[in-house]
């Protein structure tokens, strides 16, 4: 679960499991469940980056002014945890996450084309290696169309490992695709992310994802608490597939899971897994199905 990290629907983003064996690196994907986040806004509309790896409904309401007619979107979010693509990034303890975004105007009204540039940042936990830090740099472009209810996104993450020793190559270079509907009774959206040379080098690397978004406006409360469901699936292949720490080149990572909008605050909770067994996952629980908490605010 993780939060946005940019206020158009591309993610973060957010990986992994690491463990040093005779001086290689293996690792474990991370699975993004920031559902909140990406659900709520995704800075991905977190996982964060989010990635995609969770629900996009719409970017932000809260956003401020901004030079050259742009707005400035921000996000604050506070977990159990750190999860990227399924796979846990801070060995199954909290996390905090924050992200800063700027959006330009769009070129006109008839062309309702965006850019937006941005940062992300958690703590991650990979053993033995002294990272601490996963800081993100974002960039793209949003297209809205048919009032805002269709939506593409051509995205850039440039994912940045603080305290990785450099010859582990955990950084790396994400392009993306995000395309989402709104039918009014629920969200749809897919993604599909490419990596020329994946974390850990390990070559080229897919991820493909979809998730479906459902507002429930039969639980009233009142019009400061709002509820919705949403569930995702995603499959990571990755072409040098032990170097990333799992036995074959993909695997596939869900979740299902309700965010509650509350004066301003999102509270999630999202039960998320993959199908790598304890043994695939370097005899770690870091893979395994759990349930992932969530407080954020993008303002």
């Amino acid at each position: 679960m993780t939060f946005p990290r940019h206020s158009s629907g591309f993610p973060r983003p957010r990986r992994r499991l690491v463990r040093p064996t005779s001086g290689r690196q293996w690792m474990i994907g991370r699975s993004l469940i920031s559902m909140v986040a990406m659900i709520v806004s995704s800075a991905s509309y977190a996982q964060g980056t989010p990635d995609p790896q969770t629900p996009q409904v719409a970017p932000p309401k809260e956003t401020w002014k901004a030079p050259f007619g742009g707005t400035f979107a921000a996000s604050l979010a506070v977990l159990n945890e750190y999860s990227y693509r399924g796979i846990s990034q801070t060995q199954r303890q909290a996390a905090f996450q924050a992200g800063l975004t700027y959006e330009t105007a769009p070129v006109s009204e008839k062309v309702p084309l965006s850019a937006y540039l941005g940062a992300w940042g958690s703590n991650v936990d990979f053993p033995n290696t002294g990272t601490f830090a996963e800081i993100d740099v974002i960039t793209g472009l949003k297209l809205k169309l048919m009032d805002d209810k269709l939506t593409f996104d051509l995205g850039y993450i440039r994912y940045n490992y603080l305290g990785a020793p450099s010859n582990l190559f955990y950084d790396f270079n994400e392009f993306g695709l995000v395309a989402g509907y709104d039918f009014g009774v629920a969200q749809v959206s897919a993604a599909i992310r490419y990596s020329p040379n994946f974390f850990a080098n390990s070559g080229n690397a897919w991820y493909k994802w979809a998730s479906v978004t459902v507002p429930l406006p039969f639980i009233h409360v009142n019009e400061n608490v709002a509820f919705k469901a949403f569930g995702t699936i995603g499959n990571q292949y990755v072409e040098r597939f032990a170097n990333y720490g799992i036995p074959s080149n993909n695997y596939w990572d869900w979740q299902l899971g309700l965010v509650v909008s509350v004066y301003g605050f999102d509270l999630s909770a999202a039960y998320t897994g993959t199908n790598l067994s304890v043994q695939d996952c370097l005899g770690t629980q870091n893979c395994a199905s759990r349930f992932i908490l969530a407080i954020s605010k993008t303002f």
